[in-house]
């Protein structure tokens, strides 16, 4: 949208913050459930206090029941960081 000139970069940004800190609320209150995975770690990256892993051929186990896949990225932050 920004690349179109429908939104401003600063407007963009402004929503991508604001996602994050909803979604980090909803997530908090509102999910009840748990997953649990399990794979192999093919890549870890740290990079200012952002963290990815890619695990391959994953186990994805809920209460639902078990899910396996090829691969699945998981991107993490301190949720702290969003306040500042």
């Amino acid at each position: 949208m920004v690349s179109n000139g429908i939104l401003r970069p600063k407007l963009a940004i402004q929503v991508l913050i604001q996602f994050d800190k909803s979604m980090t609320e909803a997530l908090k209150t509102e999910v009840k459930s748990k997953v649990s995975i399990k794979g192999h770690l093919h890549i870890y990256r740290d990079c200012d206090d952002v963290w990815t892993f890619i695990l391959q051929n994953a186990q994805l186990k809920s209460e639902e029941g078990l899910e396996t896949v090829d691969s699945v990225k998981i991107v993490a932050w301190d949720s702290k960081l969003l306040t500042q």
